[in-house]
């Protein structure tokens, strides 16, 4: 949990992996979907995840489901992924440790636009703290 708190939200990307962009379910939640995906393949594709977040950053096209990930990413964070499954929490976890670890430049460019003023970050590290 350490290497979550040193970037924002938990739940800000697992979005891109999972696919949880999607419209939320008649149940008030995200679609499940894709909650089976390898998010490893993901992960691992330069190709796979450079188009996720170069749709995130608006610096090119986005497929359906990156257009609806921009939609209900702000959601996401502002209501604490509370639409989210639990496997979509855990694949947030993942995808953002990865991000920090692996590739720290894109990571600072999402959280700079997502969270520019660092209140996500501040919410969620303090909670993790807490545990």
């Amino acid at each position: 949990m350490a290497r979550v708190s040193a970037g924002c939200a938990v739940l800000m990307l697992a979005l891109v992996a999972v696919g949880v962009a999607s419209a939320a379910a008649g149940d008030g939640k995200y679609t499940t979907r894709y909650d089976n995906i390898n998010l490893d393949d993901i992960l691992h594709s330069t190709r796979l995840l450079n188009s996720y977040i170069n749709c995130l950053m608006e610096r090119g096209p986005c497929t359906a489901d990156g257009r609806e990930l921009k939609d209900n990413l702000p959601d996401a964070l502002q209501t604490d992924c509370s639409k989210c499954s639990e496997k979509q929490k855990d694949g947030a976890e993942k995808v953002v440790n990865f991000l920090i670890e692996n590739r720290p430049d894109q990571w600072k460019e999402l959280e700079a636009k997502y969270d520019p003023t660092g209140i996500y970050k501040r919410k969620y590290e303090a909670r993790l703290k807490k545990q």
